[in-house]
């Protein structure tokens, strides 16, 4: 990082979402659908977010500002785990637009993510990135986080999710 991002970096800012960043929120998360190459599975609508995330509380979001302008957002929500018996922080995004990428933004909101999971008495912050995203998997291993190499994740979702809660 030169000497311009860190000066930038200072200037950066974390907030909590507001109901009123909804909108927001949705743009960055087709942002990242498309960053992903997933567009086509961002379902995701303005009303869907307000219900889980202000209404249901079923997730946090927070919003890095630069200079007051939105340039990225963290989801996140709790998980358990049995082992530790504490509780964990689950980042499903983390997302940085792309003009603003390379600055130190995506390292500072983890950082905070970090620090809210030690505040909160988290055992442990986790999250996953797709196999073929190089940039995101050299920055994460440059912070110290390790890949979980002997555990898969399984996904029910759609039809099949309804045929199994069936009796």
């Amino acid at each position: 990082m030169n000497k311009s991002d860190q000066s930038l970096t200072k200037q950066f800012k974390i907030r909590p979402a507001e109901e009123s960043d909804v909108k927001l929120i949705l743009q960055f998360i087709k942002g990242l659908g498309e960053y992903e190459k997933l567009s086509h599975e961002v379902v995701a609508t303005e009303e869907k977010l307000q219900n889980t995330l202000f209404k249901q509380k079923m997730a946090e979001v927070f919003i890095g500002e630069l200079g007051g302008e939105p340039v990225g957002f963290a989801l996140f929500f709790y998980n358990y785990s049995t082992f530790l018996g504490q509780a964990g922080i689950y980042l499903e995004d983390l997302y940085i637009i792309p003009e603003m990428r390379g600055k130190g933004f995506g390292k500072t909101m983890l950082k905070h993510l970090a620090k809210l999971a030690v505040d909160r008495d988290c055992g442990r912050l986790e999250w996953a990135c797709l196999d073929w995203n190089e940039p995101s998997i050299s920055f994460y291993k440059g912070l110290g986080a390790k890949a979980l190499e002997d555990w898969t994740v399984y996904r029910v979702t759609g039809e099949t999710l309804v045929e199994m809660a069936k009796d």
